[in-house]
């Protein structure tokens, strides 16, 4: 996960968006539904989660870059991601988390709904990405339950991670029910 500049960072994100929903756009909505042995949720409701968690990434992203407008400072084309994130992300990466309650999915959401929200999360994204890309994002932050403090650029780093650790989820669900 080492990314030079935001284009990498949106690059990365749009192939694993595509990813995530190739793979749930495939699975029959009856293994979709099915809460299967040692898990919590279902695939449906991994992805509504997804969905819903993206939704609150755009809003802090989009909140923190508000904030680094009126501070007007401009970027040098650099991006900052600190070592503490990074550690942070490697570390939990391997850990089972309890999503907070408002992430928590309703299991009222159809795939195909879910999916549309995702889509429609990226596009808030690319909606952003002038301004990720022309303010200072370093100092504005927002804390994350789990990383603390995390400015918009690490948000948008997580909002990719997220999907890609729920993808291997739903991989190893799939993979095991197959079975």
């Amino acid at each position: 996960m080492e990314y030079s500049n935001v284009a990498e960072i949106f690059a990365a994100n749009a192939e694993i968006r595509k990813r995530f929903a190739g793979m749930a756009a495939g699975i029959p909505d009856h293994e979709a539904s099915v809460v299967h042995d040692g898990a919590k949720w279902s695939i449906k409701q991994i992805i509504e989660h997804v969905a819903m968690v993206d939704q609150g990434i755009t809003r802090i992203c989009g909140k923190l870059i508000s904030e680094a407008k009126r501070q007007g400072k401009f970027s040098n084309g650099t991006i900052a991601i600190s070592p503490r994130f990074i550690q942070a992300i490697d570390t939990i990466g391997r850990e089972k988390l309890e999503a907070p309650s408002q992430v928590q999915p309703t299991n009222n959401i159809e795939v195909a709904d879910s999916l549309r929200l995702i889509f429609a999360n990226g596009d808030l994204f690319e909606s952003m990405r002038t301004d990720f890309e022309t303010y200072e994002l370093s100092e504005p932050t927002f804390p994350h339950p789990y990383f603390g403090a995390m400015t918009a650029t690490e948000w948008l780093v997580l909002a990719g991670g997220h999907q890609m650790r729920h993808l291997r989820q739903i991989k190893g669900l799939l993979s095991t029910a197959r079975q």
